[in-house]
């Protein structure tokens, strides 16, 4: 009896230690560093049509992390549908794009409904709709009005915020942006150099909440996080996907007086492409925009901010990874 027990409880440590292997096993994967991109819901491989190889594609994206991996995630999968391929990534900030779209520099290139709203088509601030259904709606009308289809947006937004260290929050009892005005006139702003003039950033600050900093330093879009953590800036705008965020326990502020617009990516196509492209072209768009949340961004941007990857390697991860490609 005493031999059956041993030998019982023996396989049972075999089997819990083989368990715990497997589970390890998966989850140091070399594809998702630990934690996979899944959103839950597994879809259907992409289908290539030698029909689409007549069409070329040049895709485009701004000039930092979250548009390089999305630029990469649009050329990998159109490309995987069939498409002939260019890219142009790293342009700039959104004139630039917008001015390479209108050029045909580029065909198509992934923009934020409020970015385009309120920069590229002049849109005040408080004017900008805050359902994001209806912003998208008056976005594809204003592109199209300019020769281009915008496409339904991704499920993730993708926000400035105003954030502050949590010494700094505890500091100035700081939990809402008009919580600063008392004390603005003491901090460093920090933010891109468009910031200036953006109503979305250091304009509306200024305007809708009426809040004057100590001074504003243009930064480089990949330095604003590290100023905060040095101690350089008090204030610096930052990305909701931002996956430093939550690495630095950064304060983002309330947005209490609601002057940030709806920042859903929708992938922006010059008319004439997209109806060369046919119907292939929605169809996949939709496909490879499904998986975007905002955990799953947050996370493919950490592969590449943290992690240090390169857009490229990281939209291929992610195409794998939702079953888009095999």
């Amino acid at each position: 009896m005493r031999t059956e027990r041993r030998l019982g409880g023996l396989l049972a440590a075999l089997t819990l230690l083989a368990s715990t292997f497997a589970i390890t096993a998966c989850g140091s994967s070399n594809n998702n560093n630990g934690g996979g991109t899944k959103s839950g819901t597994k879809q259907s491989a992409i289908v290539s049509n030698s029909a689409n190889k007549k069409t070329t594609i040049v895709v485009g994206s701004k000039n930092f992390t979250e548009q390089k991996v999305l630029g990469e995630i649009f050329a990998q999968g159109l490309a995987a549908a069939g498409y002939t391929i260019k890219t142009q990534l790293n342009l700039g900030d959104e004139k630039v794009q917008f001015k390479a779209l209108k050029s045909g520099k580029i065909d198509a290139a992934p923009e934020y409904t409020g970015t385009a709203l309120g920069s590229l088509f002049g849109v005040a601030s408080n004017k900008i709709p805050k359902d994001p259904t209806t912003a998208f709606d008056q976005t594809k009308a204003d592109y199209a009005k300019q020769g281009f289809t915008a496409y339904p947006p991704t499920p993730f937004t993708s926000s400035n915020e105003v954030g502050v260290t949590q010494a700094t929050a505890k500091k100035y009892h700081l939990a809402k942006i008009s919580d600063l005005g008392p004390v603005a006139g003491k901090l460093t702003l920090y933010g891109t150099p468009e910031c200036r003039q953006r109503l979305d950033c250091l304009l509306g600050l200024q305007k809708v909440y009426g809040l004057k900093f100590k001074k504003f330093v243009p930064v480089a879009i990949d330095l604003r996080h590290e100023v905060l953590n040095k101690g350089q800036a008090d204030v610096s705008i930052v990305f909701t996907t931002d996956p430093q965020n939550k690495r630095d326990k950064v304060v983002l502020l309330q947005d209490d007086k609601h002057m940030f617009p709806p920042y859903n990516s929708t992938l922006v196509v010059r008319n004439s492409v997209a109806q060369k492209a046919g119907p292939d072209l929605a169809t996949t768009v939709a496909a490879l925009e499904k998986g975007l949340t905002a955990p799953v961004m947050q996370e493919l941007n950490a592969r590449v901010d943290l992690d240090k990857k390169t857009p490229t390697e990281v939209a291929s991860e992610y195409l794998k990874e939702e079953g888009l490609v095999k």
